[in-house]
């Protein structure tokens, strides 16, 4: 890595979409040493200096994708291929689709759930430059119930001893965050219905409590309304999908609950794959903007959200996030907050705040440019022009 002074039209420093025109970010190493006016930090650089200026460009912030799943191939039954796979193999592919991200401008994801510890393994190679990949915030094996939702990545527990020892066990493996499935889902076929909860609250407390030992986050995946109403209870960090989907098949919005959610500053990622457009299309606008309620209802709430795509099941490919945050704009949230949810707000909710998911003097250099101006029109982010990560450009 060397100094770099990166100059452009925008510097997108934020949050609530705050810029500096005309302006610049030095790197230096691994770190930004400076962010403000161009004319300011050219009279820092150093003779010889490497300087790259991209006059009609936007520099931000490197995006961030709050639920992906590198285990996974987004294919038509990711878990099969999953199943079939040795680890090697599986850890070829998890290499391949982490540099995919970076290329899309993704230099931080949080991996919820994979098999073995790959996740951090893979996590590691990319921290000592011998790969190219964003930073990887590991879950690595989700807690589940006997036969329940992802059972096959190993993570099966019944009662509270065996809680305790499987999150134990991942703090041993080097996990980022803790992962539970307080619900079913429906990748995982003859599992618990999507609805119906996995773990009661009591269960759910144990692995806050153990997490909270570890100084480790908890992250949720709860669709069912019972089961985000006990993952609030047990005062978890961020609840997955999010969907308050009841047993009728309907919904169970219940504005109390969204009310303890925002008090207990509990971030919701509704990992909206980036295939949603071609799923409104097959089932039906009618049929879709009812199975979008819940999510235009919390977005009305300002319910706190982050950006998440599920990258890795069926057809939610790693390297459109941008698909995932139109689909924030289509629920009518302001651009400035989407790049937030994306940024500085999913720093702040997966625990990282203090150094990265903002341009600013002595974060990590994260750094994405893009032609244009995302304020304005988020196309913008899939022109993409550089990425660095932790100071490293990536050479695609």
């Amino acid at each position: 890595m060397t100094d770099l002074l990166i100059t452009a039209g925008r510097v997108l420093t934020g949050p609530g979409g705050e810029c500096v025109e005309d302006g610049a970010v030095l790197v230096r190493g691994s770190t930004i040493a400076a962010v403000g006016p161009r004319e300011t930090l050219a009279g820092l650089a150093t003779e010889g200096l490497s300087t790259k200026s991209f006059p009609d460009a936007t520099v931000m912030p490197g995006l961030i994708d709050s639920h992906v799943h590198l285990a996974f191939d987004a294919s038509s039954d990711p878990v099969a291929a999953l199943q079939g796979s040795d680890d090697e193999t599986l850890m070829a592919g998890m290499a391949d689709r982490a540099r995919q991200l970076l290329g899309s401008g993704v230099t931080t994801v949080r991996d919820l759930g994979d098999r073995n510890g790959l996740a951090v393994r893979l996590r590691d190679v990319i921290a000592d430059g011998a790969l190219p990949g964003p930073r990887i915030l590991s879950a690595t094996t989700p807690l589940t119930s006997t036969g329940g939702h992802c059972w096959f990545f190993g993570g099966e527990v019944e009662g509270a001893d065996a809680i305790r020892a499987l999150v134990r066990r991942n703090v041993r493996a080097g996990a980022d965050v803790i992962k539970v499935m307080a619900t079913g889902g429906g990748l995982t076929r003859g599992g618990p219905a999507i609805w119906q909860s996995q773990f009661s609250e009591d269960d759910l407390r144990i692995v806050v409590e153990e997490a909270q030992n570890a100084g480790l986050p908890v992250a949720v995946h709860a669709h069912g309304t019972e089961g985000i109403e006990a993952a609030v209870a047990a005062g978890v960090n961020t609840i997955e999908h999010c969907t308050w989907m009841a047993e009728d098949g309907g919904f169970d919005l219940r504005e109390d609950l969204a009310a303890k959610i925002k008090a207990a500053g509990i971030h919701v990622c509704t990992a909206t794959s980036p295939n949603w457009r071609a799923f409104a299309e097959r089932v039906g606008h009618d049929r879709a903007e009812e199975l979008f309620t819940s999510m235009r209802w919390m977005a009305h709430l300002d319910v706190p959200m982050i950006a998440g795509t599920d990258a890795g099941v069926t057809r939610a490919v790693f390297d459109k996030i941008v698909n995932s945050m139109e689909f924030y704009q289509y629920l009518g949230i302001p651009l400035p907050k989407i790049i937030d949810m994306a940024t500085v707000n999913a720093a702040h909710a997966l625990g990282i705040g203090s150094d990265t998911g903002q341009l600013a003097e002595g974060h990590r250099a994260d750094i994405l440019v893009v032609d244009g101006n995302p304020l304005v029109e988020l196309d913008a982010l899939r022109r993409v022009r550089l990425v660095l990560a932790a100071g490293r450009p990536f050479h695609g």
